[in-house]
């Protein structure tokens, strides 16, 4: 997964690449490598003067009130706002000092590269132990592509180990909406873990770009410095503060997403194709033909999420209404 500091990574949702792999694939294209969402939050109309003014701080104010409540955070003082998790994570990556970064890898990628861009030695590992040694440990919790999940008590004992020495556990819950997995946003507390919400992928909105910070007010208190005022948009301080207090459209839309998992999970199933992973917003396919798969779905307007350090993987998310029977049929071929 390592990769020199300055190197850009390959992450899904090109579908300009996509078109030039695939030039002669058929319109429109199904998007299926992101793992967000293809059900949009139904957001009120956004009013006109949002865009035209610079965003109020009681607006913050009130939808840091509402993620609170919404992530289980003992109060918006533990919160901190920013234009999605990928400009997060460099801030906190340098939150503390200290030589030694670990991640509970494989996992997405932007991690580790924040940490080396904050000057740590990362380490990149699948041994949970193996994290105590670092300044700085990193685990996304559901895990991003495997799904693997690390139980909150085991993630608790490391946020003491990374406190004890002055060191930080950074739990990144993105996909935690549509998981089993138990949040730590409200044992953030006691120090030496922050947690971090991404906000676009359950609510099918990624380029609205919001995320969240949550850790201890003095912690939040830097980061919203070094972000400066302004951090969030005007629409998605609208947005975001319907959406994280619509409890009923949660409720649904994650019965929604278990169901069209489900439905994917037969797909691969019934194609012969071995499902690895994941979580209700895609699977990990682990199998020999992946990269023939790849190709395949591609010739026919289908984009996945490949991993040219793991050949045999590839993650696939779910469609839209339009898209299931173009995969459906796609699959049956291949």
């Amino acid at each position: 997964m390592g990769s020199d500091v300055g190197d850009p990574i390959q992450h899904g949702g090109n579908l300009a690449k996509a078109r030039a792999l695939f030039p002669e694939a058929p319109e429109p294209w199904i998007d299926l490598s992101t793992g967000i969402n293809p059900h949009s939050y139904p957001h009120s109309p956004i009013p006109g003067n949002v865009f035209a003014r610079l965003p109020e701080p009681a607006m913050l104010d009130d939808l840091k009130t509402v993620a609170a409540n919404a992530y289980g955070a003992a109060s918006a003082a533990h919160i901190a706002a920013g234009p999605g998790t990928q400009i997060l994570l460099p801030i906190v990556a340098s939150l503390i000092g200290g030589r030694k970064a670990a991640v509970l890898s494989p996992t997405y990628a932007e991690h580790a590269r924040a940490a080396r861009l904050a000057g740590f030695d990362v380490t990149e590992t699948d041994e949970l132990c193996r994290m105590e040694q670092a300044d700085l440990a990193i685990i996304v919790n559901p895990n991003n592509p495997t799904g693997r999940m690390v139980k909150r008590d085991d993630l608790l004992a490391l946020a003491s180990v990374m406190r004890a020495k002055g060191g930080l556990l950074v739990v990144d819950e993105a996909f935690v909406d549509v998981s089993e997995a138990e949040s730590l946003a409200g044992m953030v507390g006691d120090g030496g873990v922050l947690v971090l919400r991404s906000f676009g992928k359950f609510y099918g909105m990624a380029g609205l770009r919001l995320g969240f910070a949550i850790a201890q007010p003095e912690i939040v208190r830097t980061i919203e410095t070094r972000l400066g005022p302004w951090a969030v948009s005007g629409p998605a301080l609208h947005v975001a503060r319907e959406a994280l207090a619509d409890r009923e459209w949660q409720i649904q839309m994650r019965e929604r997403l278990g169901t069209e998992a489900a439905t994917l999970q037969a797909c691969l199933h019934d194609a012969g194709i071995a499902i690895h992973g994941g979580t209700s917003l895609f699977c990990l396919v682990r199998d020999p033909r992946a990269q023939a798969l790849y190709q395949h779905l591609g010739r026919r307007g289908i984009m996945t999420r490949r991993f040219d350090e793991r050949p045999d993987d590839l993650r696939i998310g779910l469609p839209d209404e339009s898209g299931w029977r173009r995969l459906e049929e796609a699959l049956k071929s291949f």
